[in-house]
């Protein structure tokens, strides 16, 4: 059976959904902006119970990631994300989504096998390759170093 080019690019184009990349710019921005001022007022009050800077920025990372974790937990997050797209991924928050939300899709799968498998298969690499990277990099600075270079 010969496919018709014509027919099928019709039904390609009548499928495909139709993006409106302004309104999707705004709506990273709007969701990305919302997460960093709520990161933002969190480093502000904790600093003003008396925490110092570098403490205070540990536990709104802490708190922000907890925060992630808890509304992927809830399949909240999801949610964020289609409405959001790259401004509920970007941020620290999406880092904790991306590692959790495969575990609890394969929670049912056990503790071991579920869990423990599948829960670095979209982050795993970011981290493999985040490490390896500094490391390489930490590495040049040091041979730089004991040339003189820099």
């Amino acid at each position: 059976m010969e496919i018709n080019k014509k027919a099928y690019d019709e039904y390609v184009k009548e499928v495909t959904p139709v993006h409106n990349k302004g309104l999707n710019i705004v709506k990273a921005f709007l969701v990305g902006g919302i997460i960093c001022t709520y990161g933002q007022v969190l480093n502000t009050w904790l600093t003003n119970t008396g925490l110092d800077k570098e403490t205070a920025a540990s536990w709104t990372i802490l708190i922000l990631i907890a925060t992630s974790v808890i509304l992927t937990g809830l399949n909240l997050y999801q949610k964020l994300v289609k409405f959001g797209g790259a401004g509920a991924l970007v941020p620290i928050t999406g880092f904790a989504n991306s590692v959790v939300a495969p575990a609890v899709e394969f929670q049912a799968e056990g503790q071991v096998f579920g869990i423990g498998c599948k829960i670095f298969t979209i982050a795993g690499p970011v981290i493999l390759y985040g490490i390896f990277s500094s490391w390489l990099l930490g590495v040049l600075a040091y041979v730089l170093k004991a040339f003189g270079i820099i």
